[in-house]
C-alpha cells in the first residue's frame, strides 16, 4: 500500500494523479522485448505504475491487464515516464496514450468498485 502512496504524490499537468490508484497484475511488453513481462503493480485512471528496472524515458510500451467487467484482456499503448524513487525501490511508470473512452470508463469504475468495496 506504500508503494500505492508514492505513486500518487507526483504530479505534472497531464497525469492524472487525483486518480486513485489499486493493486493489478500487468504484462508489459514493447519492441524487441522477449514477450510481454509479469508485474504487481498498481493502476490509475491515466497509467499503471510498478517498482523494479527502469525502462527507457519516453519508450513505447504495451500493457496488458484484465478487468473484472471485460470478458478479454485488455491491451493499451503506454508511454513510459520518468521513474520515480520509492521505500521499495525505483517506480517504473507508463502514461496510457489513446486510451477509447469505453476503456477509460470501464477503469474508472474498476477503481471506484475497489475502493467502494475496501479492497
Amino acid at each position: 500500500m506504500s508503494e500505492q502512496n508514492e505513486n500518487q504524490d507526483t504530479r505534472t499537468g497531464e497525469d492524472r494523479r487525483d486518480s486513485p490508484r489499486v493493486p493489478m497484475r500487468l504484462k508489459v511488453g514493447w519492441d524487441g522485448a522477449d514477450g510481454f513481462l509479469e508485474r504487481a503493480g498498481d493502476l490509475s485512471l491515466g497509467g499503471v505504475g510498478w517498482v523494479g528496472e527502469a525502462l527507457e524515458e519516453g519508450k513505447d510500451v504495451m500493457v496488458r491487464f484484465t478487468l473484472p467487467s471485460t470478458p478479454e484482456e485488455v491491451v493499451v499503448k503506454g508511454k513510459v515516464l520518468a521513474p520515480k524513487p520509492g521505500a521499495a525501490g525505483l517506480v517504473v511508470r507508463v502514461k496510457f496514450v489513446d486510451l477509447p473512452v469505453e476503456l477509460e470508463l470501464a477503469i474508472a469504475r474498476h477503481l471506484d468498485d475497489q475502493l467502494k468495496g475496501g479492497a
